[in-house]
């Protein structure tokens, strides 16, 4: 008789995001000519100099162990970065660095959640949050949001997803997948929300340097000392420094919560990749002109994408003010006819795109919202170009 497996791991849906990309770089090794809107990194090479530190590292003998919440050098280089950026004060000991955004999420769930503690996460969200929360004995909620209000949460709508088993918040800002980013009015409402009905608030701010148009990027728990308190605040490099295959990821929180996260990292990782915590020294000390150029590049591209969006029929959009996605409303699209058959969602329009028009782009359900689709401009502008000349051919053919 066989052995019964994990009903936690087998209730893990698998990534979407990953699974089309994987498709579509499968076509293009079979010599097809496919644009993918699926990236979630950064189309550019980690600078030169960040290179260099980490071969240094290697020639230097640095590929023993750390310890296990990250060397000293690198927490003091994110305490200061805290500070300067983020107008923060998380010491050395509040910091736990892991190995990518991702693990400095699971440990952070791991250290604030009991079962069944109910996690708000507003939706659209990325589509690893329920995952998450649900690997470590949490409930997600997912609460709704509007279009007209840029897919962002407000207050009512966290007050009416709220019981009294909720123990958390997931904010996102700027946002995969919409690319919102939230005012500071809007931040200050949803920190006086957290802190009345004392909650933590999980701020995953990974795509905090990528922000246009002159809106600022600001941390919900800069804003006071009652919602720093109550925050964890989480990014990395990957985003920022094109160092997405690094693996480096870290968090702010209080000691407390940083030595429960320290001490599960240190059973489950033993300590983030030593060469990566060199390399990310280098990233965050070392010159910046790499920020500046590569948001230069994505800023282009953002305004090329909204512009042609607008001009296509059955589409639409909000204009995204950070990270590198484009947020597409196509539910009049699902709603027409492609070779007679009605094309009825995001998902069965995906599959159109990859198989007739050699375009692979993201459906959203599993992102929380049906309807839309996520189109990265984390590649060239000539595949942009490309892409949605593809995607606008597609959006002709339809009929009623």
């Amino acid at each position: 008789m066989a052995l019964t497996l994990s009903k936690k791991a087998k209730a893990v849906k698998p990534s979407s995001t990953l699974a089309i990309t994987a498709k579509a770089k499968e076509l293009k090794a079979e010599g097809i000519d496919v644009v993918g809107f699926g990236a979630g990194e950064p189309d550019f090479n980690t600078p030169e100099h960040i290179n260099q530190a980490a071969i240094q590292a290697i020639h230097d003998g640095f590929t023993k162990y750390t310890p296990a919440s990250g060397i000293p050098e690198l927490k003091e280089a994110i305490s200061h970065k805290f500070q300067t950026f983020n107008h923060l004060h998380y010491t050395p000991e509040q910091i736990v660095i892991s190995n990518g955004g991702k693990h400095s999420l699971i440990n952070v769930f791991s250290a604030i959640l009991n079962p069944g503690d109910e996690v708000l996460i507003p939706a659209p969200y990325w589509l690893s949050y329920p995952e998450m929360v649900m690997l470590q004995d949490g409930v997600p909620v997912a609460v709704s949001t509007k279009k007209e209000n840029g897919y962002k949460v407000t207050v009512e709508e966290l007050e009416n997803a709220y019981t009294g088993r909720t123990k958390a918040l997931i904010l996102n800002s700027p946002c995969n997948p919409t690319g919102m980013l939230y005012t500071r009015e809007e931040l200050e409402a949803i920190a006086a929300f957290a802190v009345e009905k004392n909650i933590y608030v999980v701020s995953d701010e990974m795509y905090e340097y990528l922000t246009y148009d002159g809106a600022e990027h600001i941390s919900i728990a800069s804003l006071n000392d009652d919602i720093y308190a109550h925050t964890i605040t989480v990014s990395g490099v990957s985003k920022s420094y094109a160092m997405t295959g690094w693996r480096i990821g870290y968090t702010g929180s209080s000691v407390e919560i940083a030595k429960l996260m320290g001490s599960v990292q240190s059973h489950c990782a033993s300590n983030p990749n030593s060469i990566a915590q060199k390399a990310a020294v280098e990233a965050i000390t070392g010159p910046q002109e790499t920020i500046a150029n590569m948001k230069e590049q994505f800023d282009e591209r953002r305004k090329y994408m909204v512009k042609r969006i607008a001009e296509m029929p059955y589409v639409s959009c909000v204009e995204p003010k950070g990270a590198f996605y484009v947020f597409v409303d196509v539910s009049e699209a699902a709603a027409k006819k492609y070779k007679g058959e009605p094309v009825g969602s995001a998902s069965k329009l995906g599959d159109i795109m990859i198989n007739d028009f050699n375009v692979a782009l993201i459906p959203c359900e599993d992102f929380g919202i049906d309807y839309h689709i996520r189109l990265s401009y984390a590649i060239s502008l000539e595949n942009i170009k490309k892409g949605l000349d593809r995607l606008e051919a597609f959006l002709n053919l339809l009929e009623d």
